[in-house]
């Protein structure tokens, strides 16, 4: 059995490494602690938040032939006026709905009465500057002459990928200072990346925060016209969760920067889940806006809205296999990585960020490392392999002993015999013949009956 052991239990050792080896291997996964926590947040949320524009074209007719100066500057307008304004928003849902301030697509659900005056205020503005003339008199003058035609209410999302979109709305608030300002939209489309909605009852002063959207005080004519579908996004901090506007809805202060065009823009905590949309800035001071004073209807309003809309907020498989796809690229695992931006791509072939990753991934495929949890199965049967074997080779050490030779066929030393030795009784010899014979024994019992014959007699 010792000579056994000997070879046997070093190999168990070995067998028992291998199989400490492969859970090893099986559980290193790819750590992307090189990448800041702003970094993965910015890549999460960007192919959620969309661009929103919401408008109204009304269509004009001048009525004085004798004026061509006017009718020149309509013509150049197209005989249209344009009144709106752009936002943000972020979509919630897998199958296209989106969350956004009312203030953003008011201009598409005013009243058709209400539109006109707002856009005619416009034209009159536009031709009193042009004429050098003062308001009043021109808004009597075009008001004589001029009337609206048509009324066209338009929202268009443009999404980060740069599709445009037609959008819905499916529930709607009212604008800041009118009530809660939030709105629901609805887009079509499937497998869109989305973002979650976190809980505002949860958040905390001086809390992280990041806000993200499409700045106008970003857009400027010196950037190419495609950077308009890149969102933006600034950190900073809760500064008070318990204020309200006058109408007694809440709102929470933040200090992170923003502008006109933020608006409706999702607030993000350091989970990524949205904890409120940005609805409006702090007052401005010698006509100039002052940063690190703006607010955000809280997510749980929010929630009221898009309950009403009928919609509920859904992590789409997109969302899954792209964030998957970062922790392996961001690991070094470039070509696990890769497969994953692939199945991206074939779900949602508009995502925003995928063909830049698939780029890289493929440039980098020879510097990946090898994931090794992808071979499991394998590791799952070598280990079965190996723990079958070290059963064997303790049962073959321990439990069967050699079989000893029998007793008889086992030699044993050869001795000489001993002499017999003179039985105590032996007979002598009587007849003193040089030998024991019949003879001496009837003599010796003669003689023994003689004896007994005495013995009588006395």
């Amino acid at each position: 059995m010792m000579k056994r052991a000997l070879f046997t239990i070093p190999l168990c050792l070995i067998l028992i490494g291998v199989i400490v080896a492969s859970f090893v291997l099986m559980g290193i996964k790819p750590s992307s602690s090189n990448i800041s926590q702003a970094q993965k947040l910015a890549e999460y949320s960007k192919p959620a938040v969309v661009r929103i524009l919401g408008y109204s074209v009304v269509g004009w007719q001048f009525n004085n032939p004798n004026d061509p100066e006017v009718e020149a500057i309509l013509s150049q307008l197209n005989y249209q006026s344009v009144i709106g304004g752009s936002g943000s928003g972020a979509i919630i849902s897998s199958d296209g709905y989106i969350v956004t301030n009312a203030h953003v697509v008011e201009a598409a659900q005013m009243e058709d009465e209400d539109i006109a005056n707002a856009a005619f205020d416009q034209l009159v503005t536009i031709m009193a500057d042009y004429f050098q003339v003062d308001y009043d008199s021109v808004y009597e003058y075009m008001l004589t002459y001029t009337q609206y035609t048509e009324i066209q209410k338009l929202i268009k999302v443009i999404l980060p990928g740069g599709d445009t979109l037609d959008g819905e709305v499916k529930s709607y608030g009212a604008p800041i200072n009118e009530g809660k300002d939030v709105a629901v939209l609805k887009i079509e489309g499937k497998n869109l990346p989305t973002l979650k909605l976190g809980n505002s009852d949860n958040i905390q002063n001086q809390d992280n925060i990041w806000i993200s959207g499409y700045p106008a005080a970003a857009d400027s004519d010196l950037l190419s016209p495609d950077s308009s579908l890149v969102s933006s996004m600034n950190a900073g901090q809760i500064s008070a969760t318990d204020k309200k506007t006058e109408q007694g809805s809440p709102v929470i202060q933040i200090n992170a920067a923003a502008t006109h065009g933020n608006s409706g823009g999702p607030v993000i905590n350091e989970k990524g889940e949205i904890i409120g949309l940005l609805t409006f800035r702090g007052d401005t001071v010698n006509g100039q806006e002052v940063q690190g004073f703006n607010f955000s209807v809280p997510v749980n309003t929010v929630k009221e809205f898009t309950n009403q809309a009928g919609t509920k907020n859904t992590f789409s498989s997109t969302d899954k296999l792209y964030k998957e796809g970062l922790e392996l690229y961001w690991g070094g695992y470039y070509e696990n990585a890769l497969e994953k931006f692939e199945a991206v791509q074939r779900l949602y072939p508009s995502h925003s960020e995928i063909k830049k990753f698939i780029t890289n991934s493929e440039q980098r495929t020879g510097d990946s490392k090898t994931l090794w949890s992808d071979y499991k199965t394998l590791f799952f049967i070598v280990d079965g392999v190996a723990a079958l074997l070290i059963i064997l080779l303790v049962v073959f050490t321990f439990a069967f002993k050699p079989k000893r030779p029998a007793a008889a066929a086992m030699a044993t030393p050869q001795t000489t015999p001993a002499p017999p030795s003179t039985p105590e009784n032996t007979i002598p010899d009587l007849n003193n013949d040089g030998k024991i014979d019949v003879q001496d024994i009837i003599l010796a019992l003669q003689e023994q009956q003689k004896k007994q014959q005495k013995k009588d007699d006395e």
